[in-house]
């Protein structure tokens, strides 16, 4: 099966591409938010290259956040749009399990925390365990902030590892934490929504993953709020 994933739930925007013959390409395409017009362009190039046309794709997989807004958007409407050109089956993954997913294939074991940069001083976070041949969601997807997301493991004094996005900007915080492990991954590995991606039940659609309204909504109702 050839299959796809889309990667712009960050400031990064990368792509993977897995063939049915084994081999698998990942590309971060940019890192400085341009995923409008980094996006088709790399998908189009990583086509060319490895001589594959979009009808030969049979799987579209596209993170579906949480994450930034605008990348959710173009990320989940270009896998939309691709997936209905080249008549291909559309799939959606989650930011935070893609992290989890990345740690574990890194030798991460034990309670492992997803932590992506919600921007506004705010993280979208979801608690994993990872053992030897199972990833465990043992929380829902939420917003907190840095310091309460401390504070809480703090209470909790449980070995844990962080690891996302949100983790590298609010590293002060974090390194707070005497019993936890800072792990440097940056980006939800598109590789790993290959892998998810597989097994995931197709969708005509796919609906981003906010856990919030967008910053310009927010930024209105904040100005239009009487004094």
């Amino acid at each position: 099966m050839n299959i796809i994933a889309i990667e712009t739930s960050t400031t990064a925007c990368a792509i993977a591409l897995g063939l049915d013959t084994g081999e698998e390409f990942e590309v971060v395409l940019d890192d400085q938010r341009h995923h409008t017009e980094t996006l088709t362009p790399g998908i189009r190039d990583l086509l060319e290259r490895v001589r594959l046309a979009p009808k030969d794709l049979d799987r579209v997989v596209v993170d579906r956040g949480p994450g930034l807004y605008t990348g959710l958007r173009v990320g989940v409407a270009t896998a939309i749009g691709l997936s209905l050109a080249a008549s291909a089956d559309l799939a959606a993954v989650t930011s935070l399990e893609l992290l989890a997913h990345g740690a574990s294939r890194r030798g991460v074991r034990g309670t492992f925390v997803s932590a992506v940069d919600g921007r506004r001083g705010e993280l979208f976070v979801q608690t994993f365990e990872l053992n030897d041949d199972i990833v465990l969601a043992r929380s829902e997807p939420a917003v907190t902030t840095p310091a309460a997301l401390v504070e809480q493991w703090a209470r909790q004094e449980e070995v844990v590892t962080f690891g996302g996005d949100g983790v590298a900007r609010y590293d002060a915080e974090f390194r707070r934490l005497t019993f936890a492990t800072l792990l440097n991954q940056s980006i939800p590995p598109p590789l790993e929504a290959l892998v998810l991606g597989a097994t995931r039940p197709s969708s005509e659609t796919i609906t981003p993953l906010y856990l919030r309204e967008a910053d310009a909504i927010a930024n209105f109702s904040t100005r239009e709020r009487p004094s």
